[in-house]
């Protein structure tokens, strides 16, 4: 049996149950969890802005031991620390043929299912329990595809790889994956979470010349300084594209929409120079649309493109951001403000609900 915390029903607090767990099959590992990321991915699951079956045990941002392995598995053993990727990408179909292992098409027709389109969790029901991206980190062990692990050194904390899995490489890799990004440019980044802090370490990591920092509230805008924002702007009190316009003589080069909304996408357009990219980072509530300009996007040659999991193999950013932290090239620690533990998952989500700062991480025992 293993204790997790699963989401029955949207907007519903997530009971902490025990559910029988099986052995992994052919390809598969089971991984004892030791961090998990609260992320605002797995809130919108919650709140039903995004449709996935249920019951379900929600987390996709983790890192854990390696403590048995499935048949035929050579990529990991037992013992191995990992990182978890929440795209385990099955490397034959066309996205992964042709370098874009973190859109794989089979991860995403298999959705909450593992590869063979069977379950490892029941409940004392005999109910079925789907695990978020293959993975569902809100539970004390986890049996995942042998794709999903990242092997770590012991000289990166546990915490650490867990933000690693999703918020850094999500954020860093969006920026430094671009590529059309270069050193020196002007980039603007709209939402202060996680993920947005991580973009603006990304942008340091380029040197970019300037670095503005947009979101609704002042106390996350004085904390993105700590990781390289040059400027801020509260988008409750004035324009940002107008501010940002005036901050840089024209536009930025680079925009990116970490929070994902129709107002910040149409924000981060306007923010932009002529030419200038804009990159949706953020995951929308589905069914949500942004009105851009047409005009605009032709006369002005702008770009708007959309970044998933940092736009590039999610294991090959892994491994640059393990070399960057060791490095003291970018800052994971920090990011840390909240420890739960996994009894108190929903007091997490609602600290993530109230803006709080920072990103808040369920260790495990």
């Amino acid at each position: 049996m293993v204790k997790a915390a699963v989401l029955y029903e949207p907007k519903q607090r997530m009971p902490i149950v025990d559910l029988e767990q099986e052995s992994p099959k052919p390809g598969e590992v089971r991984v004892r969890m030791a961090a998990a990321g609260i992320c605002a991915s797995d809130h919108h699951v919650m709140m039903g802005e995004t449709s996935f079956p249920m019951p379900i045990v929600l987390g996709h941002e983790g890192a854990g031991v390696v403590d048995e392995i499935g048949e035929g598995v050579t990529t990991v053993k037992k013992g191995d620390r990992c990182i978890l990727s929440f795209v385990a990408n099955c490397g034959h179909c066309r996205s992964c043929r042709t370098g874009s292992p973190q859109i794989c098409d089979t991860n995403r027709l298999t959705g909450t299912r593992q590869y063979d389109g069977t379950f490892r969790l029941k409940d004392s029901d005999g109910t079925e329990i789907h695990q978020f991206a293959k993975l569902g980190v809100f539970a004390e062990s986890i049996v995942v595809p042998h794709q999903a692990c990242f092997p770590v050194a012991d000289d990166v904390p546990m915490d650490v790889a867990s933000l690693i899995g999703c918020s850094v490489t999500t954020g860093v890799g969006g920026v430094i994956n671009q590529p059309s990004i270069t050193s020196g440019m002007t980039v603007a980044v709209f939402g202060s979470g996680g993920v947005g802090l991580n973009a603006i370490q990304g942008a340091r990591l380029l040197n970019a010349s300037k670095i503005i920092a947009v979101d609704i509230h002042d106390h996350k805008l004085e904390f993105t300084y700590k990781f390289g924002a040059t400027d801020v702007i509260n988008s409750r009190a004035e324009d940002p594209a107008k501010k940002i316009q005036e901050l840089t003589d024209g536009g930025v080069d680079f925009a990116f929409d970490t929070f994902g909304a129709s107002i910040t996408t149409e924000q981060m357009m306007d923010s932009l120079r002529k030419g200038g990219t804009g990159v949706l980072v953020g995951l929308a509530p589905e069914g949500m649309t942004a009105g851009v300009n047409l005009v605009d996007l032709v006369r002005n040659q702008k770009t708007l493109l959309g970044s998933y999991y940092g736009s590039a193999s999610p294991h090959e950013t892994f491994g640059k951001l393990v070399d960057f932290y060791k490095k003291g090239m970018i800052d994971v620690d920090s990011l840390i403000t909240r420890r739960y533990s996994l009894g108190e998952i929903n007091e997490a989500y609602d600290a993530l609900a109230r803006g709080e700062d920072g990103r808040g991480v369920i260790v495990f025992d």
